[in-house]
């Protein structure tokens, strides 16, 4: 009995195992994405470990499991310690609008006449306090349906909260176990590959903080400027909030207009109605998150991965319609790994070098005439043979 199986029967089964990772793929297909935010929050507060290893001279797992409980308080306290005054806050921001709208409805009290028609809008602020009475008082059912979102959120942030663990502490042997299912022959090139998919990766995170910090003084400064309290504080928020594509901004700015309307501007020269104030901040927030996501961001994710702005700007906005925050996160590094595992795929299938420093297979060549001399060498191998005799 022969014990190789003949091409056919590889291909049959192949195609049998590519169908079934595919079919129990689409069936756990819920669990991806608390995976890939895992993977996330350890890319994220992995350099961490790093600066642990170097600073402290720690061994790499109890590095990696010092970041991990340090990150994972900080995770938990921070929400405990905030609650209360969030709550509190939430009251008195209510309060206030429902003041708000009765100052406005006053003004709509009178009809606006406009070219000979007559406008009528002292109906509409009723309707809005309305709906905005009925949002801060949650049905029974609503409260079901929230304990039961609440529920399945606890165990996806369990889930999150392990995988992180594992991701951070035990990456290498995953890492070593999944290149080794390989053929040997091919496992250089895999090496290789994830060295420069990781590379790609620590780009981005670098132009991410970047980003973060060129946000976080720009708010600062405007907000100083108008005399927002707590202009630094708010300023160091907006950047760090920038980190979730757009949701972020959008809570920070959120915060920004809850103090506008609360206190108001520390400046006599700005208006000191609360509510003009914070239409001011308003503005500000859309021109300057404008400025970001259409000039900004793009130049900065684009030089890091060295891709297009124009493709970077149109990846992160289909990636928000179509797969959501987590999508828009990854979205850029994801299309420069592409990218490197598509530039391989090519140059392998026309057999030319794939990477900078391998060698181009030497084909043969037809004799030169008699007493002509041999084609000279391409200039960049040349360039290359002086630099090595130098090394």
């Amino acid at each position: 009995m022969n014990p190789k199986w003949n091409t056919s029967s590889r291909y049959l089964a192949i195609a049998l195992i590519l169908a079934f990772i595919v079919f129990v793929g689409w069936q756990i297909r819920a669990i991806f994405e608390p995976l890939i935010i895992a993977g996330l929050i350890a890319y994220i507060i992995y350099p961490f470990v790093h600066i642990f290893q170097t600073r402290l001279r720690l061994k790499p797992a109890v590095a990696s499991r010092v970041v991990y409980f340090f990150a994972l308080a900080l995770m938990l306290a921070v929400p405990a310690l905030l609650a209360p005054t969030l709550a509190r806050q939430s009251q008195v921001v209510a309060r206030d609008l429902l003041k708000t709208f009765d100052e406005v409805e006053t003004l709509l009290a009178e009809p606006i006449h406009v070219a000979g028609f007559t406008i009528h809008l002292e109906e509409l602020i009723p309707d809005a306090r309305d709906s905005f009475s009925s949002a801060l008082e949650p049905l029974p059912q609503d409260a079901l349906a929230l304990l039961e979102t609440t529920s399945i959120g606890t165990l996806w942030f369990l889930v999150v909260v392990v995988c992180v663990y594992y991701f951070m502490t035990d990456w290498d042997k995953l890492r070593d176990w999944i290149i080794s299912l390989a053929p040997e022959d091919y496992q250089h090139d895999l090496w290789r590959l994830y060295r420069e998919i990781k590379t790609v990766w620590i780009n981005y995170l670098r132009s991410q903080l970047t980003l973060m910090l060129i946000v976080a003084v720009a708010f600062s400064i405007i907000w100083s400027i108008i005399g927002l309290p707590g202009a630094l504080v708010l300023g160091f928020l907006a950047g760090l909030f920038s980190l979730i594509p757009d949701v972020g901004p959008f809570a920070a700015t959120a915060l920004a207009l809850i103090v506008a309307l609360l206190e108001g501007s520390d400046w006599s020269w700005m208006p000191q109605n609360h509510l003009v104030f914070a239409l001011i901040v308003a503005g500000l927030y859309v021109v300057l998150i404008n400025i970001k996501n259409i000039w900004l961001r793009p130049m900065i994710y684009g030089k890091s991965v060295h891709m297009h702005e124009g493709v970077v700007f149109v990846a992160i906005i289909a990636a928000v319609v179509f797969t959501g925050i987590v999508g828009a996160f990854i979205v850029v590094p994801a299309l420069a790994s592409f990218g490197i595992i598509g530039r391989y795929l090519h140059a392998r299938i026309l057999g030319l070098p794939a990477f900078e420093n391998e060698m181009i297979a030497s084909f043969p060549s037809p004799d030169p005439a008699p007493g002509a001399s041999a084609p000279a060498a391409p200039a960049k191998r040349r360039t290359a043979t002086r630099k090595k005799s130098k090394t």
